[in-house]
């Protein structure tokens, strides 16, 4: 879908103020948001406050030149098409302007018609380019997540939580994972039917997705198994989730039609420690663990594993195992 030229900002950079005023004019006619400007510093702290969908860049001005400014540009995550205008017209020259990353050359002396021909085709590509990213991004949601739970599915959840990981150490927090488990689900499926089990991951999915914070994540683990990581929290922190969470599927009347049950959940919870390194799969299998030994305790409660109470450095986890 095209966007309306009123929609397009754009930003042009030339310290000839004849030139400067002649391109806004004429962008200005084309129904186009232009901001002008004599300099690439003046160029830069616009750009700070507003972000253009093109610049139009003069290649040489005193002070921060367009090469310079555009190297600059390049650094920011959000992609700006820009278009070099200058009086060199030697075949180096735009070369040189287009390996620094520009997407076109314009030389001066141009007919007005060529640059804004060359406007028009730039933001045709870009249109192009917007379209394909906002697909691959819906696409790429459609793949990681769980279409009934409204959670992540496993397809990433490990590369997040070594991301994560990796973030926690570097500022020294903790973080912690829960691993919940429905408590005899198969119950649900055998007394009823599987509409309706999909029905109670659904409504446990919901219960999940509204009891964590936004920098938290959560995942469908498998079956009736989640996985929920919690950042930047304390030991009170994150037993008092784990036992909110408990507490509310417990409360909670699992209805659909004819169909209701009241069920519980069971939680194992590992806590990661600066001083110990421990990576994405290990921290999952300890909580994992320490689910299972809250099923054998009798269900419907949470059991905890602190990785503060290991000893510096890496974690030997057979050695952990046997001492619990």
């Amino acid at each position: 879908m095209q966007v309306e030229n009123n929609k397009r900002y754009i930003l042009v950079v030339d310290d000839d103020h004849d030139h400067l005023r002649l391109v806004s004019r004429a962008l200005n006619h084309e129904g186009y948001q232009v901001t002008a400007v004599d300099s690439g510093e003046k160029a830069l702290l616009s750009i700070q406050m507003r972000t253009p969908d093109l610049l139009i860049l003069d290649v040489n001005m005193p002070g921060i030149s367009g090469i310079e400014t555009l190297k600059k540009l390049r650094e920011n995550q959000y992609y700006v098409a820009v278009i070099f205008v200058s009086a060199n017209d030697k075949p180096e020259d735009v070369v040189a302007g287009l390996d620094a990353g520009a997407d076109g050359y314009i030389r001066k002396p141009f007919d007005i018609r060529e640059l804004i021909s060359r406007v028009r085709a730039l933001f045709r590509v870009k249109d192009v380019n917007d379209q394909l990213r906002s697909a691959n991004e819906k696409l790429k949601a459609l793949v990681e997540i769980d279409d009934l739970t409204g959670l992540y599915n496993m397809r990433s959840i490990y590369q997040k939580l070594e991301n994560e990981i990796v973030r926690s150490l570097r500022f020294r927090k903790s973080m912690a994972v829960v691993m919940m488990d429905m408590d005899r689900f198969k119950s649900v499926n055998d007394s009823h039917d599987h509409l309706f089990g999909s029905y109670v991951l659904s409504e446990v999915g919901k219960m999940i997705r509204t009891n964590i914070r936004k920098v938290d994540f959560a995942a469908r683990y498998g079956g009736d198994e989640f996985l929920i990581c919690i950042t930047e929290t304390s030991l009170e922190g994150a037993k008092l989730f784990a036992e909110r969470l408990c507490e509310r599927i417990k409360k909670h009347h699992f209805k659909s039609g004819k169909d209701e049950i009241d069920l519980t959940a069971s939680i194992g919870l590992a806590l990661t420690s600066p001083d110990v390194a421990v990576d994405a799969r290990e921290l999952v299998r300890k909580a994992d663990e320490y689910l299972y030994l809250a099923k054998k305790n009798g269900r419907n409660r949470v059991e905890i594993f602190d990785y503060n109470s290991v000893s510096p450095g890496t974690v030997d986890f057979t050695q952990i195992r046997k001492a619990n």
